[in-house]
Protein backbone atom coordinates (compact mmCIF):
# COMPACT_ATOMS: atom_id res chain seq x y z
CA UNK A 1 0.00 0.00 0.00
CA UNK A 2 1.26 3.56 -0.42
CA UNK A 3 2.92 4.72 2.66
CA UNK A 4 1.96 8.42 4.55
CA UNK A 5 4.24 10.25 2.89
CA UNK A 6 2.76 9.43 -0.53
CA UNK A 7 -0.93 9.94 0.44
CA UNK A 8 -0.02 12.90 1.58
CA UNK A 9 1.60 13.46 -1.90
CA UNK A 10 -1.16 13.01 -3.94
CA UNK A 11 -3.88 14.94 -2.48
CA UNK A 12 -1.56 17.88 -4.26
CA UNK A 13 -1.53 16.37 -7.17
CA UNK A 14 -2.93 18.00 -10.05
CA UNK A 15 -6.38 16.71 -11.94
CA UNK A 16 -6.35 16.40 -15.46
CA UNK A 17 -9.71 16.18 -16.95
CA UNK A 18 -9.67 13.51 -20.07
CA UNK A 19 -12.75 13.13 -22.21
CA UNK A 20 -13.12 9.37 -23.29
CA UNK A 21 -13.65 9.10 -26.69
CA UNK A 22 -17.19 7.32 -27.49
CA UNK A 23 -19.16 10.05 -29.25
CA UNK A 24 -22.43 8.94 -27.38
CA UNK A 25 -20.62 9.17 -24.11
CA UNK A 26 -18.51 11.88 -22.76
CA UNK A 27 -17.14 11.17 -19.37
CA UNK A 28 -14.36 12.26 -17.10
CA UNK A 29 -11.13 10.89 -15.81
CA UNK A 30 -8.73 12.20 -13.33
CA UNK A 31 -5.44 11.09 -14.32
CA UNK A 32 -3.43 10.40 -10.90
CA UNK A 33 0.77 11.05 -11.21
CA UNK A 34 2.31 8.20 -10.48
CA UNK A 35 6.05 10.09 -10.26
CA UNK A 36 3.70 11.29 -7.24
CA UNK A 37 3.29 8.04 -5.96
CA UNK A 38 7.14 7.24 -6.21
CA UNK A 39 6.86 5.25 -8.70
CA UNK A 40 10.18 4.27 -11.13
CA UNK A 41 10.17 4.52 -14.58
CA UNK A 42 13.42 3.26 -16.88
CA UNK A 43 15.32 4.96 -19.32
CA UNK A 44 13.52 4.13 -22.50
CA UNK A 45 17.48 4.31 -24.05
CA UNK A 46 18.47 0.99 -22.19
CA UNK A 47 17.50 -1.38 -19.66
CA UNK A 48 20.78 -2.04 -18.23
CA UNK A 49 20.38 1.02 -16.03
CA UNK A 50 17.18 0.11 -14.23
CA UNK A 51 17.31 1.34 -10.61
CA UNK A 52 17.33 -1.64 -8.05
CA UNK A 53 15.78 -2.10 -4.77
CA UNK A 54 17.10 -4.24 -2.20
CA UNK A 55 15.67 -7.11 -0.43
CA UNK A 56 16.70 -5.53 3.42
CA UNK A 57 14.99 -2.14 2.41
CA UNK A 58 11.93 -3.81 1.71
CA UNK A 59 11.73 -5.70 5.07
CA UNK A 60 11.20 -9.18 3.27
CA UNK A 61 12.51 -12.28 4.44
CA UNK A 62 15.55 -13.14 2.25
CA UNK A 63 16.48 -16.43 3.69
CA UNK A 64 13.08 -18.04 1.34
CA UNK A 65 15.03 -16.07 -1.87
CA UNK A 66 16.90 -19.43 -2.70
CA UNK A 67 13.48 -21.49 -2.60
CA UNK A 68 11.88 -19.43 -4.57
CA UNK A 69 14.71 -19.82 -7.09
CA UNK A 70 14.97 -23.42 -7.12
CA UNK A 71 10.97 -23.77 -7.69
CA UNK A 72 11.87 -21.61 -10.61
CA UNK A 73 14.34 -23.74 -12.20
CA UNK A 74 12.39 -26.98 -11.33
CA UNK A 75 8.91 -25.63 -12.89
CA UNK A 76 11.26 -24.95 -16.36
CA UNK A 77 11.51 -21.14 -15.93
CA UNK A 78 13.35 -19.60 -17.91
CA UNK A 79 13.05 -15.76 -16.49
CA UNK A 80 11.58 -14.35 -13.43
CA UNK A 81 11.95 -10.28 -12.66
CA UNK A 82 10.49 -8.41 -9.60
CA UNK A 83 9.13 -4.72 -9.74
CA UNK A 84 8.26 -2.72 -6.24
CA UNK A 85 7.40 0.77 -7.51
CA UNK A 86 9.13 -0.03 -10.98
CA UNK A 87 12.89 -0.32 -9.24
CA UNK A 88 13.66 -4.34 -10.02
CA UNK A 89 14.11 -6.05 -6.33
CA UNK A 90 17.90 -6.70 -6.45
CA UNK A 91 18.82 -10.48 -6.52
CA UNK A 92 15.07 -11.31 -8.16
CA UNK A 93 15.85 -10.52 -12.11
CA UNK A 94 16.72 -14.69 -12.71
CA UNK A 95 17.38 -16.06 -16.21
CA UNK A 96 17.55 -20.14 -15.86
CA UNK A 97 17.66 -23.18 -18.77
CA UNK A 98 19.73 -20.91 -21.68
CA UNK A 99 17.85 -17.52 -21.17
CA UNK A 100 19.67 -14.23 -20.68
CA UNK A 101 18.15 -10.79 -20.12
CA UNK A 102 18.59 -10.18 -23.80
CA UNK A 103 16.68 -13.50 -25.22
CA UNK A 104 13.38 -13.04 -26.29
CA UNK A 105 9.88 -15.55 -25.54
CA UNK A 106 6.78 -15.52 -26.73
CA UNK A 107 4.03 -13.87 -24.08
CA UNK A 108 1.14 -16.45 -25.45
CA UNK A 109 -2.28 -15.72 -24.34
CA UNK A 110 -0.67 -13.09 -21.60
CA UNK A 111 -0.48 -10.73 -24.99
CA UNK A 112 -3.81 -10.52 -25.39
CA UNK A 113 -3.51 -7.87 -22.67
CA UNK A 114 -1.66 -5.77 -25.77
CA UNK A 115 -4.71 -5.88 -27.58
CA UNK A 116 -6.59 -4.06 -24.89
CA UNK A 117 -4.27 -1.77 -24.64
CA UNK A 118 -3.96 -0.74 -27.97
CA UNK A 119 -7.85 -0.55 -27.97
CA UNK A 120 -8.16 1.57 -25.08
CA UNK A 121 -5.25 4.11 -27.21
CA UNK A 122 -7.53 3.73 -30.45
CA UNK A 123 -10.57 4.69 -28.36
CA UNK A 124 -8.93 7.50 -26.81
CA UNK A 125 -7.35 8.60 -30.16
CA UNK A 126 -11.36 8.84 -31.63
CA UNK A 127 -10.72 6.32 -33.47
CA UNK A 128 -13.17 3.64 -32.54
CA UNK A 129 -15.47 3.20 -29.51
CA UNK A 130 -15.13 0.03 -27.79
CA UNK A 131 -19.28 -0.17 -27.87
CA UNK A 132 -18.92 0.04 -31.83
CA UNK A 133 -20.28 -3.38 -33.62
CA UNK A 134 -17.39 -5.54 -35.12
CA UNK A 135 -19.17 -5.19 -38.55
CA UNK A 136 -19.17 -1.12 -38.36
CA UNK A 137 -15.07 -1.89 -38.82
CA UNK A 138 -14.75 -5.67 -40.33
CA UNK A 139 -18.29 -5.48 -42.73
CA UNK A 140 -20.97 -7.58 -42.78
CA UNK A 141 -20.08 -11.54 -43.17
CA UNK A 142 -17.15 -11.38 -40.75
CA UNK A 143 -18.97 -14.75 -38.95
CA UNK A 144 -21.24 -17.31 -40.29
CA UNK A 145 -23.77 -16.13 -37.70
CA UNK A 146 -27.03 -14.93 -38.93
CA UNK A 147 -26.72 -11.42 -39.80
CA UNK A 148 -28.98 -9.51 -36.89
CA UNK A 149 -26.89 -12.20 -34.97
CA UNK A 150 -23.52 -10.89 -36.58
CA UNK A 151 -24.59 -7.60 -35.41
CA UNK A 152 -25.10 -8.23 -31.72
CA UNK A 153 -21.06 -8.58 -31.15
CA UNK A 154 -19.46 -5.36 -30.35
CA UNK A 155 -15.41 -4.34 -29.39
CA UNK A 156 -16.61 -5.02 -26.26
CA UNK A 157 -17.49 -8.42 -26.68
CA UNK A 158 -14.53 -9.64 -27.90
CA UNK A 159 -12.59 -8.02 -24.99
CA UNK A 160 -15.21 -9.40 -22.31
CA UNK A 161 -14.83 -12.79 -24.14
CA UNK A 162 -18.06 -13.01 -24.64
CA UNK A 163 -19.32 -12.82 -28.46
CA UNK A 164 -21.32 -15.93 -27.88
CA UNK A 165 -19.54 -17.69 -31.02
CA UNK A 166 -18.79 -21.38 -30.75
CA UNK A 167 -15.13 -21.92 -28.76
CA UNK A 168 -15.27 -25.94 -29.92
CA UNK A 169 -14.45 -24.95 -33.24
CA UNK A 170 -10.63 -24.66 -32.98
CA UNK A 171 -8.23 -21.80 -33.36
CA UNK A 172 -9.45 -20.87 -36.83
CA UNK A 173 -11.16 -17.07 -36.82
CA UNK A 174 -12.43 -17.64 -40.56
CA UNK A 175 -16.07 -16.07 -41.28
CA UNK A 176 -16.45 -20.44 -41.76
CA UNK A 177 -15.60 -21.42 -38.44
CA UNK A 178 -17.30 -18.33 -36.28
CA UNK A 179 -20.40 -20.00 -35.67
CA UNK A 180 -23.52 -18.50 -33.49
CA UNK A 181 -23.87 -20.24 -30.55
CA UNK A 182 -25.59 -17.75 -28.09
CA UNK A 183 -26.72 -14.18 -28.43
CA UNK A 184 -23.36 -11.87 -27.97
CA UNK A 185 -23.40 -10.96 -24.23
CA UNK A 186 -25.23 -14.22 -22.49
CA UNK A 187 -21.98 -16.96 -22.74
CA UNK A 188 -18.91 -16.97 -22.18
CA UNK A 189 -15.79 -18.51 -23.74
CA UNK A 190 -12.12 -18.36 -24.17
CA UNK A 191 -11.79 -17.63 -27.68
CA UNK A 192 -9.16 -16.76 -30.59
CA UNK A 193 -12.01 -14.50 -32.32
CA UNK A 194 -10.69 -11.60 -29.87
CA UNK A 195 -7.79 -11.58 -32.42
CA UNK A 196 -10.15 -9.64 -35.00
CA UNK A 197 -9.82 -6.84 -32.84
CA UNK A 198 -6.71 -6.44 -34.27
CA UNK A 199 -8.11 -6.31 -37.68
CA UNK A 200 -10.85 -3.31 -36.00
CA UNK A 201 -7.33 -1.23 -34.86
CA UNK A 202 -5.94 -1.56 -38.23
CA UNK A 203 -9.02 -0.51 -39.78
CA UNK A 204 -9.89 2.49 -37.59
CA UNK A 205 -6.08 3.57 -37.71
CA UNK A 206 -5.84 2.95 -41.81
CA UNK A 207 -2.51 1.08 -40.91
CA UNK A 208 -1.27 -2.38 -39.90
CA UNK A 209 -1.93 -3.13 -36.15
CA UNK A 210 1.59 -3.89 -36.13
CA UNK A 211 3.25 -0.46 -37.09
CA UNK A 212 0.54 1.70 -34.63
CA UNK A 213 1.26 -0.74 -31.55
CA UNK A 214 4.86 0.40 -32.54
CA UNK A 215 4.27 3.98 -32.55
CA UNK A 216 1.56 3.98 -29.80
CA UNK A 217 2.89 1.80 -27.32
CA UNK A 218 6.25 0.04 -28.12
CA UNK A 219 8.44 2.95 -28.61
CA UNK A 220 7.34 5.04 -25.98
CA UNK A 221 7.72 2.56 -23.41
CA UNK A 222 10.98 1.10 -24.74
CA UNK A 223 9.59 -1.70 -25.01
CA UNK A 224 11.69 -4.55 -27.49
CA UNK A 225 9.79 -7.52 -29.56
CA UNK A 226 8.12 -8.29 -32.38
CA UNK A 227 4.68 -9.83 -33.60
CA UNK A 228 4.80 -13.08 -35.44
CA UNK A 229 2.18 -15.12 -37.08
CA UNK A 230 1.49 -18.79 -36.41
CA UNK A 231 -1.56 -19.59 -38.83
CA UNK A 232 -4.89 -17.26 -37.19
CA UNK A 233 -2.24 -16.41 -34.07
CA UNK A 234 -0.61 -12.59 -33.87
CA UNK A 235 1.89 -13.60 -31.21
CA UNK A 236 4.05 -11.17 -29.26
CA UNK A 237 8.20 -11.78 -28.51
CA UNK A 238 10.51 -9.86 -26.18
CA UNK A 239 12.53 -10.37 -23.64
CA UNK A 240 11.66 -10.42 -20.12
CA UNK A 241 12.62 -6.98 -19.03
CA UNK A 242 9.93 -5.81 -22.10
CA UNK A 243 7.39 -7.43 -20.57
CA UNK A 244 7.91 -5.67 -16.92
CA UNK A 245 7.93 -2.37 -18.80
CA UNK A 246 4.22 -3.55 -20.25
CA UNK A 247 3.03 -4.56 -16.46
CA UNK A 248 4.56 -0.92 -15.05
CA UNK A 249 3.10 0.79 -17.22
CA UNK A 250 -0.42 -1.04 -16.44
CA UNK A 251 0.69 -0.64 -12.62
CA UNK A 252 1.23 3.03 -13.10
CA UNK A 253 -2.31 3.25 -14.52
CA UNK A 254 -1.50 3.64 -18.10
CA UNK A 255 0.95 6.35 -17.06
CA UNK A 256 4.94 6.56 -18.12
CA UNK A 257 7.23 9.11 -17.17
CA UNK A 258 4.84 11.54 -16.79
CA UNK A 259 3.41 10.67 -20.27
CA UNK A 260 -0.13 8.87 -20.23
CA UNK A 261 -0.06 6.06 -22.84
CA UNK A 262 -3.42 4.38 -22.21
CA UNK A 263 -6.45 6.52 -20.84
CA UNK A 264 -6.18 5.54 -16.89
CA UNK A 265 -9.90 5.15 -16.61
CA UNK A 266 -9.72 2.11 -19.15
CA UNK A 267 -6.98 0.37 -17.32
CA UNK A 268 -8.73 0.49 -14.23
CA UNK A 269 -11.94 -0.47 -16.52
CA UNK A 270 -9.96 -2.91 -18.18
CA UNK A 271 -9.07 -4.59 -14.95
CA UNK A 272 -12.48 -4.72 -13.38
CA UNK A 273 -15.11 -6.64 -13.82
CA UNK A 274 -15.80 -6.48 -17.52
CA UNK A 275 -19.27 -8.74 -17.01
CA UNK A 276 -22.11 -11.09 -15.48
CA UNK A 277 -20.83 -14.51 -16.40
CA UNK A 278 -17.25 -14.65 -15.25
CA UNK A 279 -15.88 -12.21 -12.31
CA UNK A 280 -13.02 -13.26 -12.38
CA UNK A 281 -12.22 -11.58 -15.90
CA UNK A 282 -11.78 -7.93 -17.37
CA UNK A 283 -10.74 -6.82 -20.51
CA UNK A 284 -9.00 -9.92 -21.33
CA UNK A 285 -6.87 -9.40 -18.07
CA UNK A 286 -7.36 -12.04 -15.20
CA UNK A 287 -8.81 -10.82 -11.78
CA UNK A 288 -8.08 -12.17 -8.01
CA UNK A 289 -10.20 -11.72 -5.31
CA UNK A 290 -13.44 -12.82 -6.91
CA UNK A 291 -16.03 -15.25 -5.39
CA UNK A 292 -16.00 -17.35 -8.16
CA UNK A 293 -14.14 -17.81 -11.79
CA UNK A 294 -14.29 -19.37 -15.30
CA UNK A 295 -11.50 -20.90 -16.80
CA UNK A 296 -10.88 -21.55 -20.75
CA UNK A 297 -12.36 -24.44 -22.62
CA UNK A 298 -15.13 -24.82 -19.93
CA UNK A 299 -18.49 -23.73 -19.13
CA UNK A 300 -18.20 -24.66 -15.66
CA UNK A 301 -17.83 -21.91 -13.14
CA UNK A 302 -15.65 -22.82 -10.34
CA UNK A 303 -16.40 -20.93 -6.60
CA UNK A 304 -13.63 -19.06 -4.52
CA UNK A 305 -10.87 -17.06 -5.69
CA UNK A 306 -8.17 -17.31 -9.17
CA UNK A 307 -5.22 -17.95 -7.14
CA UNK A 308 -6.04 -18.59 -3.49
CA UNK A 309 -2.43 -17.70 -2.35
CA UNK A 310 -2.08 -14.55 -3.99
CA UNK A 311 -3.44 -10.81 -2.71
CA UNK A 312 -6.96 -10.17 -2.96
CA UNK A 313 -6.40 -7.64 -5.55
CA UNK A 314 -4.00 -9.06 -7.76
CA UNK A 315 -4.57 -8.89 -11.71
CA UNK A 316 -2.47 -10.86 -14.18
CA UNK A 317 -1.95 -11.38 -17.55
CA UNK A 318 -1.87 -15.09 -18.19
CA UNK A 319 -0.90 -17.10 -21.07
CA UNK A 320 0.02 -20.72 -21.99
CA UNK A 321 2.68 -22.93 -20.78
CA UNK A 322 3.07 -20.20 -18.00
CA UNK A 323 3.52 -17.19 -19.07
CA UNK A 324 2.19 -14.63 -16.38
CA UNK A 325 2.61 -10.59 -15.94
CA UNK A 326 1.31 -10.43 -12.06
CA UNK A 327 0.67 -6.91 -10.71
CA UNK A 328 -0.61 -6.07 -7.04
CA UNK A 329 -1.70 -2.71 -6.10
CA UNK A 330 -1.67 -3.03 -2.45
CA UNK A 331 1.96 -3.86 -2.88
CA UNK A 332 3.46 -1.98 -5.46
CA UNK A 333 4.34 -4.80 -7.35
CA UNK A 334 4.74 -6.27 -11.10
CA UNK A 335 6.21 -9.49 -11.50
CA UNK A 336 7.17 -11.16 -14.50
CA UNK A 337 7.64 -15.25 -15.45
CA UNK A 338 8.51 -16.38 -18.28
CA UNK A 339 9.46 -20.08 -19.69
CA UNK A 340 8.04 -23.73 -20.38
CA UNK A 341 5.23 -25.26 -19.08
CA UNK A 342 5.32 -25.98 -15.33
CA UNK A 343 4.03 -29.11 -15.63
CA UNK A 344 2.39 -30.32 -18.82
CA UNK A 345 0.03 -28.13 -21.29
CA UNK A 346 -2.42 -25.65 -20.18
CA UNK A 347 -3.65 -22.48 -21.71
CA UNK A 348 -3.85 -19.52 -19.42
CA UNK A 349 -4.59 -21.07 -15.65
CA UNK A 350 -2.60 -23.62 -13.99
CA UNK A 351 -1.81 -24.76 -10.73
CA UNK A 352 1.76 -23.35 -10.86
CA UNK A 353 0.03 -20.17 -10.01
CA UNK A 354 -1.12 -20.72 -6.60
CA UNK A 355 2.35 -22.78 -5.94
CA UNK A 356 4.31 -19.74 -6.79
CA UNK A 357 2.32 -17.63 -5.19
CA UNK A 358 3.12 -19.33 -1.84
CA UNK A 359 6.77 -19.34 -2.67
CA UNK A 360 6.42 -15.07 -3.17
CA UNK A 361 4.40 -15.08 -0.10
CA UNK A 362 7.24 -16.73 2.35
CA UNK A 363 9.22 -13.95 0.48
CA UNK A 364 7.94 -10.75 0.54
CA UNK A 365 5.85 -11.69 4.38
Amino acid sequence: MMNVTARLMSLFTVMVIVSCTSEDDNMAQVVDDPIASGIYFPSNASNTSWETVSISELGWNESHLQPLIDFLDESNSKSFVMLHKGKIVENTEIYLNGHDENSTWYWASAGKTLTTAMSGIAQNENLLSIEDKVSDYLGAGWTSAPPEKELLITCKNLLSMNSGLDDNLGNNVSSENLQYVADAGDRWAYHNVYIKMQDVIATASNQAFEDYFEIKLKDPIGMNGSWFKVNDFNVYWSSTKSMARFGLLISAGGKWDGNQIIPELFVTESTTTSQSLNQAYGYMWWLNGKSSYRVPQSQIEFQGELVPNAPADMYCALGRDDQKIYIVPSRDLVIVRMGNAADGLNFALSDFDNKLWGKINALID
